[in-house]
């Protein structure tokens, strides 16, 4: 199926001077489970989403640390699940620089020990990072799933669900801003874990968890 690839323009001023950017949202779906090829014709399906802009894409995965749960990867390519397709959101003209921050600001508020499969999920931060960049959501079929839970927690046996998420994420480990140091000691790694940021264990994909702004 063809993408609309994320495009920009910009306007001027009467000088000529370049004045704005904008640059295309897209989310990108993926199915958690083949099962989706069969339920997601009724509008029914278990799906992990990303945001993509400024050529990289965006998700929010679960860990067992308070600290940024807010990952980068490869467009249309994250590791553990099936891509299924791409849905243009909206366009947003904040400049990469700016947006860098934001990012790094929404990471403070989704920590990976927060993930919550009902009211805290992937679908979630990226129905968030879209309606602060477009003003739009994200269709309603994509977090349906969780919507139902929220009426009838029954449906999804939380301890269950969320440890299935967790292990369909990209395998991570603690990673200092030193790259060239490397250290045996899992009592210094969790001492200093708000200085570290998650980085993917060699021989996965590419997958880097945002580093959060430090709060002051």
């Amino acid at each position: 199926m063809s993408v609309e690839m994320a495009t920009s323009k910009s306007t001027s001023d009467c000088n000529g001077v370049k004045t704005n950017d904008w640059t295309t949202v897209v989310l990108n779906v993926y199915d958690l489970t083949p099962l989706n090829n069969y339920t997601h014709w009724i509008g029914f399906g278990i799906f992990h989403s990303g945001i993509e802009v400024y050529g990289r894409e965006f998700g929010f995965g679960a860990h067992d640390f308070p600290t940024s749960g807010v990952f980068e990867v490869e467009p249309r390519k994250c590791p553990g699940f099936i891509y299924r397709r791409s849905i243009t959101l909206g366009q947003t003209n904040m400049h990469p620089s700016e947006f860098q921050i934001f990012i790094e600001n929404m990471a403070s508020e989704y920590h990976g020990d927060t993930y919550h499969l009902i009211s805290k999920n992937c679908n979630h931060f990226t129905d968030d990072l879209s309606r602060r960049l477009t003003g739009k959501r994200i269709p309603g079929w994509v977090n349906r799933l969780a919507n139902l839970g929220a009426l009838c927690s029954c449906l999804l046996p939380e301890s269950l669900q969320v440890s299935n998420v967790k292990q369909q994420m990209p395998e991570c480990h603690l990673h200092t801003d030193d790259d060239d140091q490397e250290t045996d000691d899992d009592e210094e790694i969790n001492d200093n874990q708000e200085e570290k940021h998650l980085l993917p264990s060699p021989g996965s994909e590419d997958v880097s968890f945002v580093k959060e702004v430090q709060a002051k």
